[in-house]
């Protein structure tokens, strides 16, 4: 009998802990979304903290952003660890409160004179993007150049050496990660003054998934947290960000 109410006590603490688990994913985004299990990310270790905040552990997977993207939309997942607004992804995806923002500037081969100045500017250009990335819709529904699509950054930095592609676009602090982390030289590229855009950076979960708004508050109040007690800046002096 005793043993009996142990198992039943171990079975109850048992689906509590699984409860209180959030499953998450993401692309490798550099510095935000890291393969290092030691330093996941900038991205990663906010969610991380600000669930744990509130009660949950975070069960994170690198996986293809297209994937991660699905997985969530679909329900499968239950948080995106770092998501740009569009309108159209407001049909699927509940958008948290924003925690950080991006500069998305676009990348040139050195000694190119280009510099953005809005959509005229990239008159019968070839912009080279990333497959179901957020670039606004202005950007997206924009007619007078072409638009060839990647899998990553990686992909597109190589056309852009090659002369495949004249530009290319990513957050300044991602692309140099990333660029140098792919054993890329870095003075091979320029970046334009101008930003297409300053996109805040969301957590994100799926409208398909029935806990989706519990999530999205939970991390809310976990970010208000951790932002009050030092935690938030602590994680970004780790990686090196103001």
């Amino acid at each position: 009998m005793k043993n009996l109410l142990l198992l039943a006590v171990a079975a109850l603490f048992s689906v509590q802990s699984f409860a209180a688990t959030v499953t998450a994913a993401q692309d490798p985004w550099a510095p935000f979304v890291q393969k290092d299990s030691s330093n996941p990310g900038v991205s990663v270790e906010i969610l991380t903290e600000a669930m744990k905040s509130q009660g949950y552990d975070v069960d994170f997977k690198i996986m293809p952003w297209t994937r991660a993207l699905n997985e969530v939309k679909d329900g499968r997942i239950d948080i995106l660890v770092a998501t740009w607004f569009t309108n159209e992804r407001t049909a699927f995806l509940n958008y948290s409160e924003p925690y950080l923002e991006n500069s998305l500037k676009f990348i040139k081969r050195k000694g190119d004179a280009f510099e953005y100045n809005g959509m005229d500017s990239l008159s019968g250009k070839t912009v080279g993007i990333i497959r179901n990335y957020g670039y606004g819709d202005d950007f997206l529904g924009a007619s007078n150049f072409k638009k060839p699509e990647a899998n990553d950054l990686v992909s597109n930095a190589k056309k852009l050496v090659a002369k495949r592609i004249d530009l290319t676009l990513e957050d300044e602090l991602v692309a140099k990660s990333t660029l140098s982390g792919a054993g890329m030289n870095l003075a091979d590229f320029e970046f334009t003054k101008n930003a297409l855009s300053v996109n805040p950076l969301h957590v994100t979960s799926g409208l398909a998934n029935s806990n989706n708004g519990k999530y999205i508050d939970a991390f809310n109040k976990g970010l208000a947290e951790i932002k009050s007690n030092g935690t938030f800046d602590k994680i970004l002096a780790k990686y090196g960000i103001k």
